[in-house]
Order: C-alpha cells, then sequence, then structure tokens
C-alpha cells in the first residue's frame, strides 16, 4: 500500500536562519571536495552519508541506509538521486547531482554547486544558470525515513516554465554488498506521486513518494551501468555497482517552489518542519554540557564551575558523539542503548565501547544511557569476560578479547565517580567486575589466567588477535601479541586497585617493572613472554621483551592507578612523545622499527599489515595528554600544551575527510592522510573527553 501523502507545500521555506555548524564554500570545484565527506544517523544505527560533492565514492553511501535490526540489519534502501532541470522551451538537460564511471564523470554537478552546510539537516546551494536551488536531506530520529526536500528559484521575471525530475536510483541490497543488473529482478508498484521497489534476492522494500500535490510519478524502468565508487579501488575491494531506477518524479512550475521526496522502509505521513522540531528536541539535552560535570581531581579550579557553557568546540564534539549512541533491542527484549563503533561500516563493539564510554555517555552527562550500556553486558559476563560483540541476527554474544572486559571495570568506575549512582554500581556493576577479576585470576577463554609466579595476566597464541591490535586477514594475525601485553596488565593492576584488591595488586606492582621495565629512553616493553624459569608464586622468572615501541606503554601512565614510579611515568610518557606523537594521534608503530608500514591503502592483506605497524590512531591521545598532565601536575602550561597537541584533531573535523567527525586512523607518512573509517566512537570520544577536561 502507498503511504498517506501529507497536505500539499508550494511555498519555499525559510533556510539558514542561523549560521549553521559546518560550512563549506565549493565554488564548482570538485577537488578537494570530493573526498570531504558527510554524515547523517538516526538514532538506530541507520545513517546516509557521500561526499560534499554528493558523488558517491564509498558503496556505504546514500540517501538512506536503513537499519531494520536496530542497530544492525543495515539495507541501502536509497542510493542517490538524479537531478535534473530542463525548459520547457530549450532541449538542454540541466544536471545538477554528479556520478562517476570508469571513463569518468557523469554528469557534473559539481560544477554548480557553491555551498555545502551540515548541522541537522546537509544542505547544499545551487547555482544552475541562473536558477538557484537549495537541497536538504533530513533523517527522521529514530525512523527509517529519509526525506529530500528542493526549493527551486527561477531568475527573477523569467516567467517560463521549468521543468525538475527526480530520478530515485536503487540497489537494494545489505550495505556490505554491491548490485549487479545480471540476473537481478526487481518488482515496481506505483501510483500518482509514489513508487514501491522490491528484489527478488532481498527481502525488504524501498517506498519513495512526494507530498506535494504539483508532482507526479513517471514510470520508466531503467538500469545505470559501472558506479565507480573511488574509496572502494583505493581500498582493494570490487568498486563498481548497477543501480536501478524506476521512472522519475516531476515537478513543473514558473516560479519558486518547493518540493519534498521521501523515502523510507515505513509507510506513513509525516511533516518536515515538524520532524526537524523533533530531532532537535531529542538530541539537544545528548549536546549539552551538563552542570554536574566533573574533570578528574586535580583539574585547574575554573575547569570546574558548575554550569560552565559548552564552547562551539565542545558543542560539535557532542553533536559527533550523539552520532555514535543508538537503540539496540536487548537481549531479553527490553528496549536499551549500545554505541556505534564507527561509520560507515561498523557495528557496536565491547571493546570500543568502553574505552568510548567515559567521553560519550560521562562526560556530555547521559548517565542514564550508559546505566543501560554498562548494565546489559554486566548481564552477559561468562567466565570473567564481557561479549566483544552480539551477533547482528541471533544476538548471540560473542567473547573473543582480553581487554573489553577490564576496560569494562574501567568504565564502571568511571560511571559510580561521574554518576554517583551507588545503587546500580552495587547491585549491578560490582557483581559483575568481581566476575571478571575471578575469571582473569583463575583463567578462562584463549588461555588468559594470571601467572601465579608474578600476578601478571597472560593471554593468546601465535594465531590469536585478543587485544585492540586486532587486525588478522587470511589466516595472519598482524600482532598477534601472546603472552603478556603491557596495556592489560596496566589495565589489571588499575582494576584491582578499583576492586580494594591491593595485597594482589601490591605484587603486581612489585613484578610489573622487573618484567616490562627497560630504560628512561625506551620505556615499556610492548609484551613479555617466559624466557625460562619454573614454579609457583614467588618463583623467579626470567622474561624475554618484545621491545617494539608503541603506544601501549602510555596506559601504565594514564590510568588512575599505575604501577610505575614517578620517574618511569615521565620517562614513558617523554619516550611516546618523542617517538609516537603526531597532530592526529600516535604512530602504532616507531619509525625506526623493521616492521614499520607508512603507507595505508590496498587490499585488505595490505591495509591489515599497516593497520597497527605504523598507521596513527587518534584515540590513544587521550591517554598520553592524560599521562602528560598528571606528570606535569596540571599546570597552566601542561594544560595549554595539551591545547595545542589537541587542537589539529578539533580543525579536522571541519575540513577534511568527514565533516563534524574524526577518523578512525591516518597514515602514518606525512601529511598523514585520514584512512579507515571516516567517523570512529572512540576517537571523537577521547577528544571530547580532553577537551572538556582542558576547558577547550
Amino acid at each position: 500500500m502507498p503511504p498517506t501523502l501529507a497536505p500539499a507545500s508550494h511555498a519555499p521555506a525559510a533556510h539558514a536562519a542561523t549560521s549553521p555548524m559546518f560550512s563549506i564554500d565549493t565554488n564548482g570545484q570538485l577537488e578537494p571536495h570530493l573526498s570531504q565527506e558527510w554524515l547523517l544517523t538516526n538514532g538506530l544505527g541507520g545513517f546516509a552519508a557521500s561526499s560534499v560533492v554528493g558523488c558517491n565514492t564509498r558503496r556505504y553511501d546514500g540517501v538512506l541506509i536503513a537499519a531494520t535490526l536496530p542497530p544492525v540489519g543495515r539495507v541501502m534502501a536509497l542510493n542517490r538521486v538524479g537531478e535534473i532541470l530542463k525548459y520547457a522551451d530549450d532541449d538542454r538537460l540541466l544536471e545538477f547531482s554528479i556520478n562517476q564511471f570508469a571513463e569518468g564523470f557523469h554528469p557534473r554537478g559539481d560544477q554548480y554547486l557553491r555551498r555545502f552546510s551540515l548541522e541537522d539537516t546537509a544542505r547544499w546551494e545551487y547555482d544552475v544558470e541562473g536558477i538557484r536551488v537549495v537541497k536538504e536531506l533530513q533523517l527522521l530520529w529514530m525512523k527509517n525515513v529519509a526525506a529530500v526536500r528542493y526549493t527551486i528559484e527561477p531568475p527573477r521575471g523569467g516567467g517560463r516554465k521549468l521543468e525538475l525530475s527526480l530520478l530515485p536510483f536503487m540497489s537494494l541490497r545489505d550495505f556490505h554488498g554491491t548490485r549487479r543488473a545480471v540476473g537481478e529482478q526487481f518488482d515496481v508498484g506505483t501510483g500518482e506521486r509514489h513508487v514501491q521497489v522490491s528484489s527478488h534476492s532481498h527481502r525488504h522494500l524501498t517506498r519513495v513518494w512526494s507530498d506535494d500535490r504539483a508532482v507526479r510519478f513517471v514510470e520508466a524502468p531503467d538500469w545505470w551501468y559501472g558506479h565507480k565508487y573511488a574509496t572502494e579501488t583505493d581500498r582493494g575491494l570490487d568498486d563498481t555497482e548497477d543501480l536501478f531506477t524506476p521512472g522519475r518524479f516531476v515537478a513543473e512550475t514558473s516560479g519558486p517552489t518547493t518540493v519534498t521526496l521521501w523515502v523510507g522502509l515505513e509507510a506513513g505521513t509525516y511533516d518536515w518542519d515538524a520532524e526537524l522540531k523533533r530531532r532537535r528536541e531529542a538530541t539537544a539535552s545528548a549536546c549539552a554540557l551538563p552542570e554536574n560535570l566533573r574533570p578528574r581531581e586535580g583539574a585547574p579550579a575554573e575547569l570546574c564551575e558548575p554550569g560552565r557553557a559548552a564552547s562551539p568546540v565542545l558543542k560539535r564534539l557532542a553533536r559527533a558523539a550523539n552520532d555514535f549512541v543508538v537503540y539496540r533491542r536487548n537481549p531479553d527484549g527490553s528496549d536499551g542503548t549500545s554505541v556505534i563503533a564507527g561509520y560507515p561500516w561498523f557495528a557496536d563493539w565491547g571493546r570500543d565501547t568502553f574505552i568510548s564510554l567515559p567521553g560519550l555517555l560521562l562526560t556530555t552527562g547521559r548517565f542514564a544511557q550508559a546505566r543501560q550500556v554498562l548494565s546489559v553486558f554486566a548481564r552477559y559476563v561468562s567466565d570473567g569476560m564481557i561479549p566483544n560483540r552480539f551477533d547482528d541476527y541471533s544476538n548471540e554474544p560473542y567473547y573473543n578479547t582480553v581487554d573489553a572486559s577490564l576496560w569494562f571495570v574501567h568504565a564502571a568506575h568511571e560511571y559510580l565517580r561521574l554518576s554517583r549512582d551507588r545503587a546500580t554500581y552495587e547491585a549491578v556493576l560490582l557483581p559483575a567486575c568481581r566476575k571478571i577479576i575471578d575469571g582473569y585470576r583463575h583463567g578462562t577463554r584463549f588461555g588468559i589466567h594470571m601467572d601465579e609466579r608474578d600476578a601478571l595476566i597472560t593471554q593468546g597464541d601465535e594465531h590469536t588477535q585478543l587485544t585492540w591490535m586486532d587486525a588478522k586477514c587470511g589466516g595472519v594475525a598482524f600482532t598477534p601479541r601472546q603472552g603478556k601485553p603491557v596495556e592489560i596488565n596496566a589495565l589489571w593492576y588499575n582494576a584491582l586497585r578499583m576492586m580494594n584488591e591491593n595485597e594482589l595488586a601490591d605484587r603486581v606492582r612489585a613484578n610489573f617493572a622487573a618484567a616490562f621495565w627497560i630504560s628512561p629512553f625506551r620505556g615499556l616493553a610492548d609484551v613479555v613472554t617466559d624466557a625460562g624459569g619454573a614454579g609457583g608464586a614467588g618463583a623467579k622468572i626470567s622474561y624475554q621483551r618484545d621491545t617494539s615501541l608503541r603506544p601501549n606503554q602510555i596506559f601504565a601512565a594514564s590510568l588512575p592507578h599505575s604501577p610505575l614510579s614517578d620517574d618511569q611515568k615521565h620517562a614513558v610518557v617523554e619516550v611516546v612523545r618523542r617517538e609516537l606523537l603526531t597532530p592526529v594521534g600516535l604512530r602504532t608503530l616507531a619509525r625506526g622499527d623493521p616492521k614499520y608500514i607508512p603507507r595505508y591503502f590496498g587490499p585488505p592483506t595490505q591495509r591489515d599489515a599497516a593497520y597497527h605497524n605504523g598507521a596513527i590512531w587518534p584515540w590513544p591521545i587521550g591517554a598520553f595528554l592524560e599521562a602528560y598532565l598528571k606528570v606535569n601536575g596540571r599546570s597552566a602550561q601542561a594544560v595549554e600544551q595539551a591545547r595545542q597537541w589537541l587542537r589539529p584533531l578539533i580543525d579536522h573535523m571541519g575540513n577534511a575527510a568527514c565533516i563534524g567527525q574524526i577518523s578512525e586512523i591516518f597514515e602514518a607518512l606525512e601529511p598523514h592522510r585520514p584512512v579507515g573509517c571516516p567517523a570512529q566512537a572512540w576517537s571523537v570520544a577521547e577528544v571530547l573527553r580532553l577537551a572538556v577536561e582542558l576547558g577547550m
């Protein structure tokens, strides 16, 4: 059945009454705007994304990627819209959309684009040979519905009849895939102002309709072949797709007019302004700095004043953070909250969630949602492990990390510190934390257990990838790190102190430096393994050290409880600063290491080899700055230096990669090209957390 149509609206609506959060003057230029991206999300895990000029460069780019099993089960509902203006007395087609094919770009709508802006909607302003066109895209909050609105203003005094044609292009597929026309069959159902399309190979259908009485739908099914996705080419993946169009929506006018297309998996009647208001109201509290915010003990007094107003920087970061906080139906059927690890391709992951939770939910005062996230994972502790993810379709929990559970303990105690919700902590979180400590002490999956001789945690083998450096392709784990990783044991010590397991924590501290400390000029080993020795608790161990210089050692100095002496913490911070710090985060391996790979591109095996062997990650800069502030007594000079180090990542949000977001990784080689996932939760979370603490 077609959706119920809303009343007609022919008058152009007011646009841009206030300055948008992000604005880019494109002035008809293709570059660098083809490589700049944008993202809108709907709170369900669904999203819309593309390049600033409107040319899809990824298989994930589209007007609506719907989350059919929130926040997963994502399908490509509508890839793009072909946009054509034509005067009745002129045969020329004035096309203001843009696509890339093997032979080049067609049409070239970028030449007409003057400005792109982003806040609650994505907005494009065109000058199409004197015809002003404003295009806006809105995702309806908590609904798998998108709306695209076109305001057309012909030249004054012209009086010529103008026709606008809008062609919906679809692939109707899982959002990870691509579509080929060969062997595919789509079913089309039409009405006066609507069309619905379904695929024989996919169970979902897409509905597109207009609420403007002046619009009519003209059925003309066709395939357009060989759309090229340049970013997929760079990633060594399938980069070509065929798209189906069922026809076109046509509107004729001689004066200013507004036309809106709605697209979704859900039939309904919607109003543009009402839906936009609902979105703004729903997200307003999420993007406000809470009055009860408490930076860490020792922060400058001016950063702890109640009611401190959020700066433009914090508002931008809070907006970015909100994109990752999504609805999830809990395994028991109740409503809950989860954290998307990154857009466009990641789902919700345990490790990413608990590294991100302090920045995304606690810094922003979203304690109820933080409680939901923590409580769900707490219910699924098994053999001392929390799930690293739930299956996209069955909700079955998967347990395959060594660090996620320890990050859970850290996040649980940060929740207690900032929310002061002792009831939830004692009833739900504390029992889960105790199970984790017991599981790690006595042994759990993947050989994760405490070595009785030194009280340190050991894990894994050459085939596993249990830490955050988890790249694996074709059966090869590129950074297996089996044995005793430095950050895992720093997290272990921190967890023991938080849980008042002080006798055991004292043993860890007594052995930590003996195991990991190299020198003031190299800091800590990345992983240690046994070179010999046997026996029970207290027996002498001879350690074999992996001296690869990686950022993992910084956590031994940054966490609330450190097993290092003050001099050792100073040394670790200086080593990481000297060898790994860049303007956009920390390198995953020092440049002098023979395993160092400066570029990140090509097929999955090639990219995974570089993923943690040189590529720069923004999220560990949070730990680095936390440690730097600690060892320098959070002095005014240290705060100012930390602000300067954080500033390039904040500036990155406005002019590179995904506008309004922070990338997952950057190439190690200057100029540090943003690569990987263009919008990453823990990148935003850690920058937001530190930006609040630094008063930016």
